[in-house]
């Protein structure tokens, strides 16, 4: 989605969507909204989510909300966004943060893979077919580190920890590239 579904409300406000934000839990929030709840909780950490109390480490605002920057209010909240991505943005706290980012990261870079009127650097999408590529070619291949001919059922372990050293690592690079799209290179 490039915004909250039309029949969603903001849940701190209970209106509206105002200069919507995506959360990495996928939750939507007015940008001023998540804005005040990161400032009344604790202005040197991350805000957790109100809904699902998950640690929010990443804000992605809407196409449209980027569409009306040239609106001073607009500008203002976005800027905001921006500082609290650069701070808190830019890598995730460990692996367990990781592991749950993975599903929202995935979605959206698969979204975005899949439209052509999105432009993923070149660069970025090379590296994202490569590490899927090769992940895919290790995981299908009879050449493994535990051969599961040998150990049964435990030998696909190996396979499994591939595959989701991958995911991870494409998730990692999506994140690179939302977190400097949407304020880290500011």
């Amino acid at each position: 989605m490039d915004g909250p579904p039309a029949s969603d409300w903001c849940s701190v406000c209970y209106g509206k969507f105002k200069v919507p934000c995506q959360a990495n839990c996928s939750h939507w929030f007015c940008g001023d909204c998540i804005m005040l709840v990161w400032h009344h909780a604790s202005a040197i950490q991350p805000c957790k989510c109100p809904l699902c109390r998950r640690q929010i480490t990443l804000l992605v605002p809407s196409e449209a909300a980027q569409r009306e920057r040239r609106y001073p209010e607009v500008a203002k909240i976005l800027q905001e966004v921006e500082t609290y991505n650069r701070l808190f943005g830019g890598h995730s706290r460990g692996l367990f943060q990781r592991m749950q980012d993975l599903p929202f990261l995935l979605r959206r870079l698969l979204r975005e893979l899949m439209d052509p009127q999105r432009s993923l650097p070149l660069v970025i999408r090379a590296r994202v077919y490569i590490a899927m590529i090769l992940s895919g070619i290790y995981i299908l291949s009879p050449v493994d580190i535990i051969p599961e001919g040998m150990v049964g059922a435990v030998g696909l372990l190996d396979d499994i920890l591939i595959g989701l050293i991958c995911f991870l690592h494409v998730a990692a690079i999506y994140r690179s590239v939302l977190y400097y799209r949407h304020g880290g290179s500011s």
